[in-house]
C-alpha cells in the first residue's frame, strides 16, 4: 500500500487547513486508518485514527473538538480537517494504514501501523 498526504502549507492561528491523503491499494476500505504528527524535536504522536467502516474513531486529547478524521473508501481517501489551529500544531502530518478485520480495535501507536506516507507540513503562525 502506498500513502501519499497532500494539503499542507502556510496557516495562521486560528485558522483551518485539511489535509488529504490518497491510497494506492484497492483493499483500502479493509485497512484501519489514522493520522500521526511529528513536531520539530518530539516524537511522532497519534492525532486521530478511524476504522475500516468509518464508525469507529479516535482523538487525541490536544486535538478533540477541533480537528475531524474521515473517509472516503470509494475514493481511497483519508482526510483530516483541522480548525481553530494553534502554533502547537506545527508538525508534519503522516497518514498511516494498517489492514484490520471489522472488529480490530483501533491502534493509537506507531507500531500498530504497518504504512506509512512521507507527510506534509502544517505550520501554524502566532
Amino acid at each position: 500500500v502506498q500513502l501519499q498526504a497532500s494539503g499542507g502549507g502556510l496557516v495562521q492561528a486560528g485558522g483551518s487547513v485539511r489535509v488529504s491523503c490518497v491510497a494506492s491499494s484497492t483493499t483500502f476500505s479493509r485497512a484501519n486508518m489514522a493520522w500521526f504528527r511529528q513536531a520539530p524535536g518530539k516524537e511522532r504522536g497519534i492525532v486521530a485514527a478511524i476504522s475500516r467502516n468509518g464508525r469507529n474513531i479516535y482523538y487525541a486529547d490536544s486535538v478533540k473538538g477541533r480537528f475531524t478524521v474521515s473517509r472516503d473508501n470509494a475514493k481511497k481517501m483519508l482526510y483530516l480537517q483541522m480548525n481553530n489551529l494553534k502554533p502547537e500544531d506545527t508538525a508534519i502530518y503522516y497518514c498511516a494504514a494498517k489492514d484490520a478485520i471489522l472488529t480490530a480495535p483501533l491502534g493509537t501507536r506507531r507500531d500498530d501501523y504497518t504504512y506509512w506516507g512521507r507527510g506534509t507540513l502544517v505550520t501554524v503562525s502566532s
